[in-house]
């Protein structure tokens, strides 16, 4: 499983974090739902808040209102979504399986990681604090860091110059088509987490990531 330096493919692997490190669905969907039934709006289930569970606090609350929220007043609902999600920010969220493996080998091998996520900072930061695999990230970087997030590349051009590694020696990891993109356009390869929150399988392949893993575990035969 340990390669030697010099044959090393990447310097850096930097992931996505909701979908692709962290299965936060349920934790995002309680906080729609709770924002539905104080709004008097019928609650949704598992299956349809957790595909768009990386759409953002506008996706989820579209995935709830349907054809009824351009009529909302869209600014409130997402505050109210945002303050629910932030009082239990990590109640039943939990790496996905085979994440802590790939870390651990990551670090074992010398090889750098860290986080880019277009969450925001105000929810980056005590998320990854609640999760002691996540601890020992080398860069966390959220969507309001900069000026841009995701698909644009310069928050993952960021996490490269903080990791001072070149960008073309990092593996951008998410389960998105913004972070394929973003991967792309910053010049790093790919890789396609498609266990995490896509739309469908051939849509992801679809986005033509350099890899499509089925498991975190693929990624080890990238180290």
């Amino acid at each position: 499983m340990i390669k030697p330096n010099s044959t090393r493919q990447y310097d850096a692997f930097l992931f996505d974090l909701d979908g692709t490190l962290l299965d936060t669905a349920d934790d995002l969907g309680a906080a729609l739902n709770t924002v539905l039934k104080n709004n008097d709006m019928q609650v949704v289930p598992k299956h349809i808040y957790t595909p768009v569970a990386s759409n953002g606090a506008n996706g989820l609350l579209e995935a709830g209102y349907k054809a009824l929220w351009p009529k909302q007043n869209q600014s409130l609902l997402r505050q109210q979504l945002l303050d629910a999600y932030a009082d239990n920010i990590a109640v039943y969220t939990q790496c996905f399986k085979g994440v802590e493996l790939l870390l651990e080998q990551l670090d074992h091998n010398g090889i750098k990681w860290g986080i880019m996520t277009n969450k925001p900072g105000f929810l980056t930061t005590p998320l990854v604090k609640a999760i002691p695999a996540l601890r020992h990230a080398k860069v966390v970087v959220s969507g309001d860091t900069l000026a841009v997030a995701k698909p644009f590349p310069d928050p993952l051009l960021y996490c490269a110059d903080l990791l001072q590694v070149e960008p073309k020696r990092c593996l951008y990891i998410g389960d998105a088509e913004r972070d394929i993109q973003a991967g792309k356009a910053a010049n790093m390869d790919t890789a396609t987490a498609l266990w995490g929150y896509i739309p469908s399988l051939s849509e992801a392949l679809a986005w033509n990531a350099t890899f499509n893993w089925q498991t975190p575990l693929d990624g080890i035969n990238n180290i």
